[in-house]
């Protein structure tokens, strides 16, 4: 749900795991077929997850992070692993997998990187949940285009900030 002045958006799990389906529907009707899907974590994780399962295709990660100040909401330096966990060689057709393009500034220094140190990559393309009209890149596929550039309040930032004493407090007795 989009707030009334535009500047957040609202997502429940439900309408998460609709996203994740209808971009693999934009996926899947394009008629492009790939070999491996390439995730960035944390965000692009469930996305790439699902798409490995829903495409029965081997899943990569790569883990990037520029949100980690005050608890995720504050945009800082990137940094890209040098690695990349995946139980097959990153090649042939690849499907670089994110929720969302906010700024850019990640896709468009991780699609370089993976031109430059994997050649065996042949084809390359993008999906996202969301664009925002903030962003300087633009993915091949994505679910949503956001006009306003809204905050987005993705259903598992509630476990950010978060700490074991808070669970064990919650289910003391029950685990």
């Amino acid at each position: 749900m989009l707030s009334d002045d535009g500047k957040h958006l609202y997502v429940s799990n439900e309408e998460y795991d609709e996203l994740i389906e209808r971009l693999a529907c934009k996926v899947a009707a394009s008629g492009w077929t790939f070999d491996s899907v390439l995730c960035l974590a944390r965000g692009g994780l469930r996305v790439g997850d699902i798409f490995s399962r829903i495409f029965g295709v081997p899943l990569a990660i790569m883990t990037t992070s520029s949100y980690r100040e005050a608890h995720g909401t504050q945009q800082g330096e990137l940094v890209m692993d040098k690695n990349i966990t995946s139980r097959t060689p990153l090649a042939g057709r690849v499907l670089l997998a994110d929720d969302l393009a906010d700024s850019g500034a990640t896709l468009s220094a991780v699609v370089p990187r993976l031109r430059e140190d994997y050649p065996a990559i042949t084809e390359l393309r993008s999906a996202v949940l969301w664009v925002k009209a903030s962003s300087t890149f633009t993915p091949d596929y994505c679910a949503e285009h956001l006009p306003t550039s809204p905050w987005i309040h993705q259903p598992f930032e509630r476990y950010d900030g978060s700490s074991p004493e808070k669970f064990l407090a919650k289910w003391k007795g029950k685990f």
